[in-house]
């Protein structure tokens, strides 16, 4: 069978909107792999070692278990326990948690890469503790992970494909159902590499361009 792409534009709608939950899932799981990450990382670095412990080690799981396991344990898991968790915000939240656990060991790289002078000459002026470390200590440690938190948000995003054995209406399963209509996988395949790869350029244009700012606020 010869290869036949004047069947993709009539699903151009369909691939558009799963392009359109792609970078909306991973603009919400980025987002919490943030917030969760520089909240681990701050906990871990100044709170107490009772706390310090477990989330270490929660780290560890997330960082040593594969996420399609950790998807189906949110999904299939919890829901033996009475915990019904709509199929998107499990694959967000999934997402968001795993890449928080890489991140957190990012941002507390940044946090103890500070120059710990900057620290002290903040307490003599007589900032707090806390205070310290929101003004002065965070957005620089923020600064200094940015290159590489962006390329994880790179990665999530193309690992929101799979999301699709949840039934999400990312890319792929889009690309898949159109598939199942016209049994032409390879273009519609392709066609979703493609436009995988577009939101990975500009994606990459958004990251350096925020780096060089960071640079120069530096």
């Amino acid at each position: 069978m010869s290869l036949d792409f004047s069947v993709v534009p009539d699903y151009f709608g369909i691939l558009w909107t799963g392009i359109l939950w792609t970078v909306l899932i991973t603009v919400l799981a980025g987002g919490i792999s943030i917030l969760v990450g520089i909240a681990i990382a701050v906990a871990t670095l100044y709170g107490p070692r009772l706390l310090a412990f477990p989330l270490r080690g929660v780290v560890f799981l997330f960082m040593g278990t594969p996420l399609l396991l950790q998807l189906y344990l949110f999904y299939y898991g919890l829901s033996q326990i009475g915990i019904m968790l709509p199929a998107f915000w499990t694959g967000v939240v999934g997402l968001g948690l795993h890449y928080a656990a890489y991140n957190a060991d990012i941002f507390r790289a940044s946090l103890q890469a500070v120059d710990p002078g900057q620290a002290e000459a903040s307490r003599s002026l007589g900032f707090s503790r806390s205070a310290t470390l929101r003004f002065f200590v965070l957005p620089q440690a923020m600064l200094t992970a940015l290159p590489q938190v962006g390329n994880n948000s790179i990665i999530l995003l193309k690992d929101t494909a799979v999301l699709s054995v949840l039934g999400i209406a990312e890319l792929v399963l889009n690309a898949q159902r159109a598939i199942s209509e016209t049994y032409r996988p390879f273009e519609f395949y392709f066609t979703a590499a493609i436009l995988y790869y577009i939101v990975n350029l500009a994606m990459e244009f958004l990251l350096r361009k925020a780096a060089r700012k960071a640079e120069a606020i530096r």
